[in-house]
């Protein structure tokens, strides 16, 4: 055998092995640990909430720089809150809170009063009997609209936070614009609401007030943010950050893309002769975006989707309707209005300076002077009362009024709209961003009083809306106009569907706008189609997978994630979100000129606005199209100089971020975490002493100073 020492150093080689045996024993109790701590932390799926700021304030929440830890605690009553805020015997807690108990007035004493004794929140999902839910204020961007640059206004033209009857959202508890120094995580699966509720009921739910004497189930909820204070303090603070370490943010405005279409195409005219002209547009509009408290959860259903259905059908009516015209007719689909009017404040700006369309479209800009008429479609939470709002007298409002009844009576839609409302106190709406630079702007807000109990929260789905998809795509080609001698479509839908009632709606307001640009009733038996309306709302609401999507693009395109698209604006990325990205191909499709006998490689060949796309069968075709998009980043953050607290524009960012995650353990009881200190302590006082023993006698332990008469060479090494 080859000697394990060499003789000329049997020390050392003796100190090597027990080191190469240590290691082996470390690597070995290294890859056990590991899997202990498996075993120790179960990890929890589910939506956080996080921090944005504005110019004057912040809101959102934050855990702890590492993680916020509490004790699990179920609250079904107000009684338990009491628990926490009078006994608390171990904390800091983490309650475990349902929907209906998550008002503004548990919510602010669990902040205020239980503050010191509450590390994280806990939202568990469980809507079954859920009334009302929404975390928006009762008067949305209270201080970006109209009302807020007058001079003078009286109270019953001013919405009214603290009256409910006197609001625009009565049941609105503000909390999306409060700020928590604590974690609120949202857990919506079956599977991950039954972790916390058996380690619950397991460790926590019995004898509560001798809760410190074992151990315990707990939370870490790991959600820290790094923005603070208000816009204007991150802003400058990550700028002086940048001057040291390069590329240092704390938070990032928020910024999209408005998508537009126009009915005709407008002619591309040389550089030098682009000025603005006499062109006259009418421009119809509503908003695309929503938001909820928590990332990515919050599909908008009643607040926003049902309008942006409305304009898409409306849309594709003209396209089909009114083939040629003297005025040009602009649909616009305005990103970030639920935070002070984001996209509508950037396009009047553009619309200002000169900056709308781009130059890269090859037209002229447009200004406001273009623009006739103004339509804007509000949230439209009952489509069977439509409403008619103005804020200066306007002669089209009346127009619009008359022609929404006269069209009712005569297609008996069933739709009541009575006489234009002439008040400041308009409804949150893209229309205030032209109106708060001139009340006498020709604009006509279409919308309906606020019936949403769940406006701008994650019970705003499908659900709220009772939609139940159809799926008639294969039978029923979606691109084309209905029959409205069909009626009502029972068969396909059922009684009083959303789809028909959409359908019935945007045909009234389609055909009403008919009537503006032409001068004469349409004569046609056709209206909106109810199948492009179903695949629509199944796209946005349920899957992003779906016909309607599929026929927008080239047909060897791969399946998308079978997910509805997220409509929060989010902040800057080099790729446009999917919303946008899928309203344009959808508008490029509805409102696009199909080019016949022309193949792929001859429809590549022609650029942009022409685009080869699948369409409804499938199997390609060249269209002509007119949609494209523009920045929607609030002018503030265009101004070096711009003061963040006088409310001019929106100021809105929000804060970065490095880790969002959750798990659950069992916390040690004060006994328990006792005796392994002690322990601890023994081990190492033990240590100590052999060590110091063993360094006292190594010259016996480990034969130094041999005398031994035989011959090293023929000696057996040993350690």
């Amino acid at each position: 055998m080859f000697p394990l020492c060499a003789p000329q150093g049997v020390k050392w080689c003796c100190w090597r092995t027990v080191a190469f045996l240590l290691l082996l024993l470390q690597i070995n109790l290294g890859a056990h640990g590991q899997r202990m701590k498996d075993n120790m932390y179960t990890s929890v799926n589910g939506a956080h909430c996080f921090r944005r700021l504005n110019g004057t304030h912040v809101t959102g929440c934050s855990s702890k720089n590492g993680g916020s830890v509490g004790v699990l605690h179920l609250i079904n009553s107000k009684e338990d809150i009491d628990f926490i805020v009078h006994k608390h015997p171990s904390p800091p807690y983490a309650p475990i809170i349902p929907p209906a108990l998550y008002t503004r007035e548990n919510i602010l004493r669990l902040r205020d009063e239980a503050g010191p004794y509450v590390s994280t929140l806990i939202l568990m999902n469980n809507a079954s009997g859920l009334e009302q839910f929404s975390q928006e204020s009762r008067c949305p961007n209270q201080y970006s609209g109209l009302s807020s640059v007058l001079k003078q206004v009286v109270d019953d033209q001013r919405c009214n936070v603290d009256r409910a009857e006197d609001s625009w959202n009565p049941w609105g508890s503000g909390l999306l614009l409060e700020d928590f120094p604590f974690p609120i995580f949202y857990v919506a699966g079956v599977s991950e609401m039954e972790k916390l509720l058996d380690c619950y009921e397991r460790f926590n739910a019995h004898d509560l007030d001798h809760q410190h004497q074992r151990s315990l189930c707990a939370i870490e909820v790991k959600a820290f943010m790094s923005a603070a204070v208000s816009t204007d303090i991150c802003i400058r603070r990550s700028n002086s950050y940048n001057s040291l370490i390069p590329a240092t943010k704390y938070c990032d405005p928020l910024q999209g893309k408005n998508v537009y279409a126009t009915l005709f195409p407008r002619p591309i005219v040389p550089e030098e002769q682009r000025v603005e002209g006499p062109e006259r547009i009418v421009l119809v509009s509503t908003r695309t975006d929503t938001t909820t408290m928590f990332d990515g959860v919050g599909l908008g259903a009643m607040d926003s989707v049902v309008s942006f259905t409305v304009l898409v059908s409306v849309a594709h009516f003209l396209s089909k309707a009114l083939p040629t015209g003297d005025r040009n007719v602009l649909f616009l689909f305005f990103n970030g209005e639920s935070y002070d009017y984001i996209g509508s404040q950037r396009f009047v700006y553009d619309l200002q300076t000169g900056a709308f369309p781009s130059r890269g479209t090859q037209t002229k800009p447009i200004s406001m002077d273009n623009i006739e008429l103004m339509i804007d479609i509000g949230s439209l939470d009952n489509l069977t009362d439509l409403q008619v709002y103005h804020a200066a007298p306007q002669p089209m409002a009346t127009k619009v009024a008359e022609l929404l009844r006269k069209i009712n009576q005569s297609l008996k839609f069933g739709i009541q709209s009575g006489q234009p409302i002439l008040t400041n106190n308009l409804p949150p709406v893209s229309a205030q961003s032209f109106l708060r630079e001139n009340i006498t702007f020709p604009a006509v807000i279409i919308a309906s009083k606020p019936g949403n109990r769940f406006y701008h929260s994650i019970y705003d789905d499908q659900e709220n809306l009772h939609y139940r998809y159809g799926n008639h795509s294969r039978k029923y080609d979606f691109t084309q106009l209905e029959d409205l001698d069909l009626g009502d479509r029972t068969d396909l839908y059922g009684n009083d569907s959303i789809q028909m009632r959409i359908r019935n709606a945007s045909t009234l307001i389609g055909m009403s706008i008919y009537e503006l640009l032409v001068g004469r009733a349409y004569d046609q038996r056709n209206g909106t189609n109810s199948v492009l309306i179903d695949e629509f709302l199944h796209c946005f609401l349920e899957s992003a997978d779906c016909p309607l999507f599929r026929a927008t693009v080239k047909p060897d395109t791969p399946h998308v994630y079978p997910a509805p698209p997220s409509r929060y604006i989010s902040v800057h990325t080099t790729l446009t979100a999917d919303a946008t990205g899928w309203t344009y191909r959808v508008l490029g499709l509805l409102l696009g000129q199909r080019v016949d006998n022309v193949t792929k490689a001859d429809c590549a060949a022609l650029h942009l606005p022409y685009q080869w796309m699948a369409g409804y069968d499938g199997v390609g075709e060249c269209r002509r199209t007119t949609q494209n998009m523009s920045l929607a980043l609030s002018p503030a953050f265009t101004n070096e100089t711009y003061d963040f607290t006088s409310y001019r524009y929106s100021t809105w960012t929000e804060s970065t971020w490095s880790e969002m995650s959750a798990r659950i353990f069992l916390r040690p009881s004060p006994a328990h975490e006792t005796l392994t200190l002690s322990i601890g302590i023994v081990v190492m006082v033990i240590s100590f002493v052999l060590v110091f023993l063993i360094n006292s006698r190594s010259d016996v332990l480990f034969n130094q100073g041999s005398t031994s008469s035989i011959p090293i060479a023929t000696q057996p090494t040993q350690c």
